[in-house]
């Protein structure tokens, strides 16, 4: 596993701040550049993640910092239990002139594991709005990853993550994820396949009665937890169906994926359905402020708006004034910039590359995802598909063994079960070049080449 003491860092540092780890102490970032950040030594670093698929403008965009300055000269920030502010209608209206189909309002947070929380909440409030109290139950998926508080941690399938805090959570039923590499049977096409784990879905709410679940909750590509992992063709249509067809809300989680990682603003729109509740977060705002929302239906805004009128949650910071302009600059740009063809291009040349370099590596068992959003899975035997022995710590070595070559990516532990496997997952800035994506490339198989040697696997 991915461990905050195997953090890249600076030893015996002294802080008051509590960071990942309390043991070492990160170096710190004292300016952004484009895809690059800098430390405190002059040192840069290439974000081939943007942190955590966060950073989509890059460090330093111009536009985005204006439009924080102006809002700030006439107003950072009012408590939206008094007001509302341009900046949130705007971006609001934005976000719906562009949402899926059906999506009819935006509710604020301040970051993903927020959106899931009100995303749960919401789906809740929509039953009892309804006169359907006793749906409660939520339905997710193993290895996936909704967020990190407790709520979020219940519904999510990250099963290290969840470990200790076990008896804090809610109770959640995981079906099996879209895992083509691992779980597609012999003989067995990808429509069977797609078909076959979709409706596990079904017969998860006929265990639990159908009329006591509330919610499915998926990320349309997982992201952190299995590493860029998307769906086979026709399966999402299916979970469409099945909800529909028991009442069920689909709650989609594209924090991670969404707002154009995968080649289109929303990953959903790749598979042809909309969610009733969809969360985003990440890249709405590309790292210039914290910021998160729910994309709600218009089914669901009706009931609440009907009926009680009043949704029984709330945050300090939701609809923060230049979190909100920062985010409509964002997705301005995206558009302006045609940023989501450079998203296609550029992430059609990142798994082409990968595959180049690395396709027949002894240690790569699959190269996948969309976009720019693409996981590399490491395995023992290429032939077996046999994981490495987590004991290893493969996926926190090659972290660290990047950081030192001036490269930040993302690999994590856990992939096959959240015990075993090791993946690296790649979500580069939209901003970025051929020549980029190419040191990207280069930069990681040296990576991996410092890793298996020291591990005397070369």
């Amino acid at each position: 596993m991915t461990h905050a003491s195997n953090t890249p860092s600076v030893p015996n540092a002294k802080t008051r701040v509590l960071h990942r780890s309390s043991v070492v102490t990160p170096p710190r970032a004292v300016r952004g550049e484009g895809i690059y950040i800098f430390d405190e030594s002059g040192k840069s670093y290439l974000d081939a993640c943007g942190g955590a698929a966060v950073s989509c403008l890059g460090h330093s965009d111009a536009d985005v910092r204006a439009a924080m300055h102006a809002q700030i000269d006439q107003i950072a920030y009012a408590h939206s239990g008094f007001f509302s502010s341009d900046a949130m209608e705007e971006l609001a209206d934005d976000l719906i002139a562009h949402a899926p189909d059906g999506m009819d309002k935006v509710y604020f947070v301040s970051g993903g594991s927020e959106a899931t929380e009100a995303a749960l909440k919401m789906a809740r409030q929509y039953y009892l709005e309804i006169g359907q109290p006793d749906r409660k139950y939520v339905i997710a998926r193993r290895q996936s990853y909704h967020g990190n508080t407790l709520g979020a941690l219940s519904v999510g399938g990250n099963m290290w993550r969840r470990q200790q805090f076990e008896p804090l959570l809610i109770t959640a039923t995981h079906i099996a994820p879209v895992y083509q590499y691992r779980d597609q049977r012999a003989g067995e096409s990808e429509a069977e396949y797609g078909l076959r784990v979709a409706n596990e879905l079904e017969t998860a709410i006929l265990e639990l009665g159908a009329q006591n679940v509330a919610a499915f909750v998926a990320e349309p590509v997982v992201g952190a937890t299995s590493g860029a992992l998307a769906p086979v063709s026709g399966y999402f249509k299916r979970v469409r169906e099945i909800c529909d067809q028991y009442g069920v809300l689909l709650i989609l989680d594209e924090v991670m994926c969404g707002m154009g990682r995968t080649g289109t603003l929303h990953a959903i729109e790749q598979e042809g359905i909309s969610g009733d509740l969809q969360t985003i977060a990440k890249g709405l705002g590309a790292g210039y402020q914290p910021i998160g929302a729910v994309l709600v239906s218009k089914k669901i805004n009706d009931a609440i708006a009907n009926g009680s009128g009043f949704f029984q949650h709330g945050h300090t910071y939701q609809g923060h004034a230049t979190a909100c302009a920062a985010a409509l600059a964002t997705q301005r740009a995206i558009r302006e910039r045609d940023l989501l063809s450079n998203v296609v291009k550029q992430g059609e040349n990142l798994v082409d590359g990968l595959r180049a370099k690395l396709g027949q590596h002894p240690f790569v068992g699959d190269i996948r995802g969309r976009g720019l959003f693409r996981g590399v899975e490491l395995v023992a035997n290429r032939e077996t598909k046999d994981p490495f022995d987590p004991t290893m710590k493969i996926n926190s070595k090659i972290k660290k063994a990047a950081f030192a070559r001036g490269l930040m990516a993302y690999p994590m532990g856990g992939t096959i079960d959240g015990v075993r496997g090791d993946h690296v997952l790649f979500a580069p800035a939209f901003i970025v070049t051929e020549d980029d994506v190419a040191k990207i490339v280069d930069l990681f198989a040296a990576a991996l080449d410092d890793v298996f040697a020291a591990e005397g696997l070369a």
